[in-house]
């Protein structure tokens, strides 16, 4: 069973220096239908305007991921980390027990297009922990490239959860599949392209829930960019 989740329905807001959009209930925008799928919470598509940011803040007991699509995101948090996230490199934070960190657009010029993806943790109150890693372009090329998971696989960020994440880029006229074992769930989340999954047409912002299906098939209708979640 699939369940599509479109672009244009998901909640959005834009506020000058942040234009973002909300997959699922997430600040002001509230849908008791879209709470998130699985340990799957929270997936913004934001983009940050030139010089703006997100000022020092906390989390508590959430795993946060965030994927840069272009531009550059210049990260602090009260653990010492002070780094800046590009494209090809995702980061990810244990909130646990609380974390505070800031995320800022350094670019004088350029906005920053980026996702946060949060999952809901394995226990509440773990050790805050905060981790940044490159992924080599052609480890995505036309196959499915993890890139977090409960062990830390194939060099892979670790999240303490038993979910995995994997990125691919597809050019149009390829197919790629992910099979699914039995009793597991998958979200794709199209963040560039348009392709069809399973005969369904989906564009960029674009998401689907996909339940009780031994095999997603993807066929890019143009050059795509998907990123995939392995759910218990």
């Amino acid at each position: 069973m699939l369940a599509i989740r479109k672009s244009s329905d998901r909640g959005h807001f834009d506020h000058g220096w942040l234009n973002t959009y909300h997959t699922f209930s997430f600040g002001d925008y509230y849908d008791p239908a879209q709470m998130g799928f699985r340990s799957l919470r929270v997936i913004n598509e934001d983009r940050v305007a030139p010089g703006s940011g997100f000022g020092m803040h906390g989390h508590r007991d959430m795993e946060i991921v965030t994927c840069v699509l272009s531009g550059a995101l210049e990260h602090k948090d009260s653990l010492g980390h002070g780094e800046a996230l590009r494209p090809g490199e995702l980061q990810h934070m244990t909130a646990g027990r609380g974390i505070r960190h800031s995320e800022f657009n350094p670019s004088a010029t350029e906005p920053v297009h980026l996702y946060q993806i949060w999952l809901l943790p394995r226990a509440s109150g773990l050790p805050p922990t905060y981790a940044q890693q490159a992924f080599d372009a052609a480890g995505r090329a036309g196959k499915w490239q993890l890139v977090a998971s409960p062990d830390g696989a194939e060099g892979s960020l670790k999240i303490e959860q038993d979910a995995k994440i994997y990125l691919a880029t597809l050019a149009p006229g390829s197919e790629l599949a992910f099979n699914l074992a039995g009793g597991r769930h998958a979200w794709l989340q199209v963040l560039r392209g348009s392709l069809r999954l399973n005969g369904e047409p989906l564009a960029a912002g674009d998401g689907v829930a996909a339940s009780e299906e031994s095999q997603l098939t993807l066929e890019p209708l143009a050059p795509t960019e998907v990123m995939l979640f392995d759910l218990a």
